[in-house]
């Protein structure tokens, strides 16, 4: 029969196999939990349950900050840090639901409208993080920087390898759709990415033009109704209005009234 190991040897013990395990906080916190295990007079198996619920807890969080890098989002937004008050038009319902994901797991798209400083891209990435940290894989992106990126793959030869790469992701956010105008290719490498996607997986879309614009953007009134026609089906459309969000956020931080 082995000989019981001392503490500095089990410490040591534990500390070589979590490395071998890939178990970050079983390396780094076995000791204090098991003090506290002692304190607390824990069973073995009691303690050995803290000890991997706190790995799986660490793990979870380090997977969605990693998710939340992966998206590439220019900036971190909440959306419980959106000040309804600010956006009377947005419904507040529809925003919790949607929070929740059910939309990205039946593949559904959302389209947020409205102005410039109305708050699209505040709801977007908003949507875009809750999503990260439910599990699923999202990107971040403007129109006008997709159509750069598959540009380049297209004269690279690596068009059909980028799109595949697009149609994995289980939500694309794609930002200022509208803002700037799309030559006949743009539009029809940005035509490419939606209809791989189509009723497969979720695409979240902010624009400052109402759909009866988007043939200025897309110059071919037919392709410009296919877009449409993708985008709206069993849609999530959420209006942000014309008021500006900021403004009015401004407005109240200083103590005064909004602009009308």
């Amino acid at each position: 029969m082995n000989a019981p190991l001392t503490e500095q040897a089990a410490s040591l013990a534990i500390e070589s196999a979590a490395r071998a395990l890939h178990l970050p906080t079983v390396r780094q916190q076995a000791d204090s939990m098991a003090e506290a295990a002692l304190r607390d007079r824990l069973s073995h198996l009691a303690f050995l349950a803290e000890l991997l619920t706190a790995e799986l807890e660490d793990r979870n969080a380090r997977r969605r900050e990693r998710r939340i890098r992966e998206a590439r989002f220019p900036r971190l937004k909440q959306l419980a840090d959106f000040d309804l008050s600010a956006a009377p038009s947005v419904d507040p319902a529809l925003l919790t639901a949607l929070e929740r994901g059910d939309w990205i797991d039946a593949a559904e798209p959302v389209v947020l409208l409205g102005d410039s400083g109305t708050g699209k891209s505040h709801l977007l990435i908003g949507l875009g993080i809750a999503a990260c940290q439910r599990g699923p894989r999202v990107r971040y992106t403007t129109a006008a920087a997709l159509v750069n990126e598959l540009a380049e793959a297209a004269d690279e030869r690596q068009l059909s390898r980028l799109v595949a790469r697009y149609g994995r992701l289980d939500l694309l956010c794609l930002d200022e759709l509208n803002y700037v105008h799309l030559d006949p290719r743009g539009a029809e490498l940005l035509f490419q990415i939606l209809t791989e996607r189509e009723e497969r997986a979720s695409v979240a879309v902010a624009s400052n033009a109402p759909f009866s614009e988007w043939g200025q953007t897309f110059e071919d009134p037919r392709l410009a109704a296919a877009v449409v026609d993708r985008l709206t089906f069993r849609a999530h459309i959420i209006e942000t209005g014309s008021d500006s969000y900021r403004l009015r956020l401004s407005e109240s931080a200083k103590g005064g009234a909004p602009q009308t």
